[in-house]
């Protein structure tokens, strides 16, 4: 099954608890809607405390 397949998931900071929508992106950061988590660039940190991508975990919704 492709990534096109499969469907939209939440990512939450573990941090301050900002959750991340692949259906919705980050307009804000020019991550447009629909991009999958692992196609946020790397040196993308949370927009409320800054830590970095790998402070975020899958949760379900």
């Amino acid at each position: 099954m492709s990534s096109t397949d499969t469907a939209f998931r939440t990512f939450m900071c573990v941090v301050c608890g900002l959750l991340y929508k692949e259906a919705e992106g980050w307009p804000d950061d020019n991550i447009a809607p629909g991009t999958r988590w692992e196609d946020v660039p790397e040196t993308w940190t949370c927009p409320d405390c800054g830590v970095t991508k790998s402070d975020f975990e899958m949760i379900e919704v």
